[in-house]
């Protein structure tokens, strides 16, 4: 294989990190030009206090000419909807915001940079901006924004904090869209560690599960290159040792910061090295027929993908299992790999998580339309699937077998 002629390695939000680093987004957003700030969030975390314990830092500065919260946007469902972005851009533009404030997890987030990129570009229907489903605009096309940004995860599994794709569910279509930009990502990243303690364990599970297949996906990609390397094998490390400590005891902030660092770096090498990312695939056409949480779907998939695609893994499985700690006793590597997916299957198991869709009707489907569901999906653009094979992983994650 010849050396690839060049790669991207594009590196844009500012990242502040720790405990109550929420208390710096006032000063942050006044440091951007902010005047009006819309925050996106869902219903969920403002039952829970969690958008509270953001807002309330503004109440310090009310009284200095300080940005100001005009808006709170709170209805962001389950894979970030079409109609509820394009509520948004409406109820955005109502209040005349020139700002946004994301407190949520990766729906929340992509909801936010979609309506950053509604605004900027005049849309008032999302769907019709992404007619063929996935839209890339690299740089030079793409340009800055100026509208200011900041994000803040309650959830360590997406990254969508820093990273320059936004997946969209198309509810008319039933597909899962995706805009690359890479003016997408946040101006400010807040990683504050405080804001996910309250996470249950199966949620903190199954996010960082996300994280992990981001980071896995990053070292295999035909793309990978050192600097995404890096920091995807720093990612499976964090990952591997933090998740089962952050699972066992939410309250442990030093496990979920190092969540939320690991969810970071996993994805930014995954956007940088954005190609072959067969695991995804198959989370986002599950996601999108049945509805299930795409760190779930990752989860489940992970070690039943890496299995049926040996070849795509076998010439980075050293770098992989290192990272896993997986012992290496002079296997060749085909033996690695057994080693590496057995220790993942036990990993996800002692997390709490499934192998299988158990909880969901995916046997109520016929396969051809996971078949379809699975080859419409952009990623498969890069690295098609044949129907055998998306049949066999199918009947590995089905409860029954598919009828």
């Amino acid at each position: 294989m010849g050396v690839k002629s060049h790669s991207n390695f594009w590196l844009r939000s500012s990242v502040y990190s720790g405990s109550d680093s929420r208390s710096l987004i006032p000063e942050l957003f006044k440091g951007l030009g902010a005047k009006r700030i819309l925050l996106v969030s869902d219903s969920g975390l403002e039952n829970a206090g969690v958008v509270k314990k953001v807002t309330e830092v503004f109440e310090v500065h009310a009284l200095s000419a300080g940005p100001e919260i005009v808006g709170e946007f709170l209805k962001v469902t389950q894979d970030a909807g079409s109609s509820c972005v394009n509520e948004a851009l409406n109820y955005a533009r109502e209040v005349q915001a020139d700002a946004i404030l994301a407190v949520g997890g990766g729906s929340v987030i992509d909801t936010a940079k979609a309506l950053k990129f509604g605004l900027y570009k005049g849309i008032t229907e999302i769907n019709d901006s992404i007619p063929r489903g996935f839209l890339y605009e690299g740089f030079p096309k793409a340009q800055p924004m100026n509208i200011p940004h900041i994000s803040v995860p309650t959830t360590a599994g997406t990254g969508s904090e820093v990273s320059p794709i936004a997946v969209i569910y198309n509810e008319d279509m039933k597909v899962k869209m995706n805009i690359y930009n890479i003016y997408l990502s946040s101006d400010v990243a807040i990683l504050d560690p405080d804001l996910t303690v309250g996470l249950p364990p199966y949620i903190t599970a199954f996010t960082g599960a996300d994280a992990l297949t981001h980071a896995i996906e990053a070292i295999v990609s035909p793309q990978a290159t050192s600097l995404t390397d890096a920091y995807a094998f720093q990612a499976i490390r964090v990952i591997e040792d933090n998740l089962p400590k952050a699972v066992k005891d939410g309250t442990n902030i030093k496990a979920r910061m190092e969540m939320l660092h690991g969810s970071m770096m996993g994805i930014t090498a995954f956007s940088s090295a954005l190609n072959a990312i067969p695991i995804h695939n198959f989370a986002h056409a599950y996601g999108a027929l049945f509805r299930i949480p795409h760190g779930l779907a990752n989860a489940v998939f992970l070690p039943v993908v890496m299995e049926s695609l040996p070849d795509l893994y076998l010439p980075k499985i050293h770098l992989i299992a290192e990272a896993f700690k997986v012992k290496f006793d002079g296997e060749d590597a085909k033996g690695l790999l057994a080693k590496v997916i057995e220790k993942l299957r036990l990993f996800m198991n002692d997390l709490g998580l499934p192998s299988e869709f158990s909880e969901y009707r995916v046997n109520q489907l016929d396969v051809d339309s996971i078949v379809q569901a699975v080859m419409k999906d952009p990623a498969a653009a890069n690295f098609p699937m044949s129907a055998e094979l998306i049949k066999s992983v199918a009947s590995r994650v089905a409860p029954v077998g598919i009828n």
